[in-house]
């Protein structure tokens, strides 16, 4: 068997962590940045999601149909950005489409702003529709582990108003899970709290092999979990209190 010790850091790191309002960042720091798409050189995530955000275009052929808008952003950036939106839009807007410094999903690289490829492209409301180009990488996002963050007729639960143009990389199958029980993220922390490593979630790919995801809180500072001897697994924190363990099994 496999003994992983989980330490009280990890709450605070990991593609699942939930930034929002009541859940600022604590750590801030993302361990590897690169371009999110090579054409645009001012524009940055996490390397793993900016790899899963290049097979999503790939999948639907893109072209330069699809462009980046705004990746990774520092603390003094959002900052900037929120300061500069309460000049320019005043504080209702800006409130509903900006979120505070820390409290933003872009400080985490895991987030990406995307854009029908036009001539006239509005940095904080960016263009995205639901159809075309941009509705195929919407349907197959959630297959690569993005999820669209901020959906309609969730404002009271994300506090961000609608943002067809906003996707978050959560990773596979979560975003599969997310997205088929139409839940925003923080819904997704909350039900994923009902499985335990005694009552783990199964999700059923097929061929024989399942994914098992369990939650534990972190009451001090390590924990001790048991796996499988050579098992494949993936822990992130939720940014509150606690982690969601994910096993690959055949």
């Amino acid at each position: 068997m496999n003994k992983i010790i989980v330490k009280k850091e990890n709450i605070y790191r990991g593609d699942l962590l939930l930034v929002n309002a009541v859940h600022p960042l604590k750590n801030n720091i993302v361990t590897k940045l690169i371009l999110a798409d090579a054409q645009f050189p001012d524009i940055i995530m996490e390397a793993n999601a900016a790899k899963y955000l290049q097979l999503v275009l790939q999948k639907i052929s893109s072209g330069n149909a699809i462009i980046p808008v705004s990746g990774y952003r520092s603390y003094e950036e959002q900052e900037s950005i929120y300061t500069n939106s309460l000049k320019e839009n005043g504080e209702e807007y800006t409130k509903k489409y900006v979120a505070l410094p820390n409290c933003s999903e872009h400080q985490t690289g895991l987030a990406i702003d995307l854009a029908i490829n036009k001539s006239d492209i509005d940095f904080i409301c960016p263009d995205f529709p639901y159809d075309g180009i941009c509705e195929d990488f919407r349907k197959n996002a959630p297959d690569y582990g993005f999820i669209q963050r901020y959906a309609e007729n969730k404002e009271k639960i994300t506090g961000i108003s609608h943002e067809p143009w906003h996707f978050r990389y959560v990773g596979f199958p979560h975003s599969k899970i997310i997205t088929e029980n139409d839940f925003s993220l923080e819904e997704y922390m909350e039900f994923i709290k009902n499985f335990s490593f005694e009552n783990r979630f199964i999700f059923e790919c097929g061929n024989g092999k399942n994914i098992e995801i369990f939650y534990m809180k972190l009451d001090y500072d390590k924990a001790e979990v048991v796996l499988p001897e050579n098992s494949i697994y993936q822990i992130s924190g939720n940014n509150f209190d606690g982690v969601i363990v994910t096993v690959w099994r055949s």
